[in-house]
């Protein structure tokens, strides 16, 4: 089997033979191919701007880059790989090489997804594609059924979260080639996962990105963003801009196998056209490859738009599959951490109702205003969708990331409450998200690192120490000082998951915790969950909180948890006992006694339910 996918941008290799060329560059009066090999060769322009060659003599491996008029050499913004990096020449690939071995594969439905975040340079101590490969075992047999990859266009320099990429369709050098990355997805397929891919289409990074010179339709002016001019949706030339990103969201799909991609900070997209370019995308993906095999598009977006998580008559996504949902982690953090600064403020008044209606009904904030933004609305009611739509996770690399220091969750609060929280999420409808060393409390932060060149490099560094000076703990410069550099490789090796923790008495603990909780959840709940529609219904009484929600299949899940400091006593729920810690029968059969940090949830079936069930368990 092959995978190809065909683009007007880029280098493609023809079929009989030799390579076509094509950079669309409007503000280039002329363009000079230089091929490694075939020598320099004037493009042909034409009126819309577009540079094009056939050469008959080049080849896959080739080495290619282009000169404009005043000498500035420039790598291919539609480069697949470019192995000396972002100011390096780019090398024709022939996507049809690799032959692919999971010919039968289709994806899952979202309802089976349990999603494992990570980063490929700091997951192992290689940091590389073929390493991750390595590791797909341990995730399936830990219950993950999906594996995000963090950003891997082209960033410079040999370290970066990915968000400061600049070649959109180059999987990064510094992880392995192309074909690497194709081996890593082909083998998740093996072993039942998803894989799918962070895809950044609100701005480029600030080192490599040599679309101004030579293609400044590429940016619109008239909507200005953290990082400048925004990229043109909706602008003369648009379309062309459009056709770049659609593009690049239909050919890590098709060419790279992926099952869907996780888009970031949709809500810091400009774009007033009558179709925004999230749904262009979220369609092209659907009326494609959607069509013959299951492909998700969840998104990051602060701006809680229900809207566009909508599901058809037959329960279909009519744009995105899911979304992040910061609100259920900004309330659970808040909750075993007591932090109340910045966003968190938003939900320090009542945290445990904040997780509440998190966890009943997706979002917590759906029109209401937030104190965090002056008391601007914010969001749209949530309660009509599935609980699919939403991806619950106690930490993401963001969350763990823009923390001074990259500290996880399990390092600032209450272990109790943490344990309490992380049953809840794996328990409940929602998509659960584990951030990358997660399930065994790993002991490394994730720091925030990249590697620019000298002049950036200072600024980021001095910037970031800066940005935290706002906060009490960091008003003395010496405290700021101790701020890891970004740019320090020592930054990066600190965030380098050790997996020989997992063979320590308290890691090993937590790593077969939730190794029971996800094969529970496998187990008992995803047979209950296509077709559930709807939210749950949620109460409070002090710090006990209680949530029922209605399956896709007419059960019943019904989740009590304790997170005050006594022990509070409480009717016990019906059903059949799905999972209980810190719970104990009152002398009264009717009742429970919940410790501090108890979780305790039942599942009622119908009959017919229950027979099922049963016959899966012999």
């Amino acid at each position: 089997m092959k995978r190809v996918h065909a683009m007007p941008f880029g280098a493609s290799v023809l079929q009989g033979g030799g390579v076509r060329f094509a950079l669309w560059a409007p503000a280039a009066e002329a363009v000079v191919l230089e091929h490694a090999g075939a020598g320099e060769h004037r493009m042909q322009r034409d009126a819309q701007g577009w540079h094009r060659l056939e050469l008959a003599g080049a080849r896959p491996g080739d080495s290619y880059r282009f000169r404009l008029p005043d000498g500035l050499h420039v790598p291919d913004p539609a480069s697949r790989f470019n192995p000396d990096d972002v100011h390096g020449a780019s090398q024709v690939v022939d996507p049809a090489a690799y032959a692919w071995q999971q010919h039968a594969w289709r994806g899952r439905p979202w309802e089976e997804a349990v999603v494992y975040e990570l980063h490929v340079g700091t997951f192992t101590s290689e940091g590389t594609f073929a390493a991750v490969q390595q590791r797909l075992r341990e995730l399936a047999e830990l219950g993950i059924t999906a594996i995000e990859l963090m950003p891997l266009a082209d960033f410079p320099g040999g370290r970066n979260w990915g968000y400061d990429g600049v070649l959109p369709f180059a999987p990064d050098a510094a992880y392995g080639t192309p074909d690497e990355l194709k081996a890593l997805v082909d083998a998740a397929h093996g072993l039942g996962l998803m894989v799918l891919i962070d895809v950044v289409y609100n701005h480029f990074g600030p080192e490599g990105n040599y679309l101004h010179a030579y293609c400044p339709q590429f940016f619109n002016p008239a909507h200005q963003t953290p990082w400048g001019a925004a990229i043109n949706y909706d602008g003369e030339a648009s379309r062309t801009v459009r056709d770049f990103f659609v593009h690049n969201a239909l050919y890590w799909v098709e060419e790279f196998g992926f099952d869907g991609l996780r888009m970031d900070a949709i809500h810091a997209i400009r774009d007033e056209s009558a179709q925004h370019i999230v749904r262009e995308i979220c369609e092209a993906l659907r009326d494609g490859p959607g069509r013959e095999r299951h492909v998700h598009v969840v998104l990051e977006n602060d701006a809680n738009q229900a809207s566009l998580l909508e599901r058809d008559a037959q329960g279909a996504p009519l744009a995105a599959t899911a979304q992040w949902n910061d609100d259920l982690h900004h309330a659970a953090h808040v909750l075993v951490s007591g932090d109340a600064d910045g966003y968190y403020v938003d939900y320090a008044d009542a945290p445990v109702a904040r997780f509440g209606r998190a966890l009943a009904e997706g979002f917590v904030y759906q029109g209401q205003p937030s104190g965090f933004r002056d008391g601007e609305p914010r969001g749209e009611p949530s309660t009509h969708l599935p609980l699919a739509a939403f991806v619950s996770y106690l930490q993401t690399h963001d969350q763990v990331g823009n923390r001074a220091f990259g500290e996880r969750i399990h390092m600032l609060g209450d272990a109790a409450t943490l344990r309490a929280a992380a049953a809840c999420v794996l328990l409940s409808p929602h998509v659960p998200m584990l951030f990358m060393g997660e399930e065994f409390a790993a002991s490394t932060p994730f720091q925030y690192f990249c590697d620019f060149g000298p002049e950036l490099a200072a600024a980021v560094s001095r910037g970031r120490r800066e940005e935290f000076g706002r906060f009490k703990a960091f008003q003395d410069e010496a405290a700021r000082a101790r701020i890891p550099d970004p740019n320090a490789e020592s930054t990066f090796l600190a965030s380098k998951l050790r997996w020989d923790e997992r063979a320590i008495p308290h890691h090993a603990a937590r790593l077969a915790e939730a190794r029971e909780l996800l094969a529970l959840r496998q187990r008992r709940l995803v047979p209950l969950l296509a077709g559930q529609c709807g939210a749950g219904r949620f109460h409070c009484k002090d710090a006990l909180l209680q949530v029922d929600w209605t399956l896709g299949s007419g059960a019943r899940l019904h989740l009590l948890a304790n997170f005050g400091l006594e022990e509070m006593a409480c009717a016990a729920p019906p059903g059949e006992l799905l999972w209980s810690i810190g719970a104990a029968q009152a002398a009264d059969a009717a009742s429970l006694n919940l410790a501090p940090g108890a979780v305790h949830a039942t599942l009622q079936l119908q009959q017919q339910q229950q027979q099922q069930q049963e016959a899966r368990l012999d």
